[in-house]
């Protein structure tokens, strides 16, 4: 089994996205949360990626992705306790307005160009 611990050592959010199946999970100050495979062989089982978003830094949000190399791609997520981690975490409601918002407006914006004609997808 191949294990990784992420650690929120900022002073604000840090969202983990498990990839590659974009699952987020948020990260309060000095939480720990650990990643779990059932992987066993010699390759690389995960690789971690940080990157910044100019908004998401003014809104004291850091992301840092955790990317299943080899395995099964539905890894585990705990806490430090073990208990079981779901995707969408402690995910602010405003981040879920927000998002929802997006994607009723990509879903809008799709019905509109099917109407006239043009191809979606």
């Amino acid at each position: 089994m191949a294990v990784v611990d992420v650690r929120n050592d900022a002073k604000g959010w840090l969202v983990m996205w498990l990839e590659p199946l974009g699952e987020d999970r948020w990260l309060r100050p000095d939480e720990t949360f650990r990643v779990r495979s059932n992987y066993n062989g010699d390759e690389l089982a995960f690789s971690i990626t940080f990157w910044v978003d100019d908004d998401d830094r003014s809104a004291g949000i850091e992301n840092v992705a955790v990317w299943i190399e080899n395995g099964d791609c539905y890894a585990e997520v705990t806490d430090r306790a073990g208990n079981l981690i779901e995707c969408g975490h402690q995910r602010p409601e405003e981040v879920n307005r927000r998002w929802q918002a997006a994607l009723e407006e990509g879903h809008r914006r799709a019905a509109e160009r099917k109407a006239g004609g043009e191809a979606v997808g």
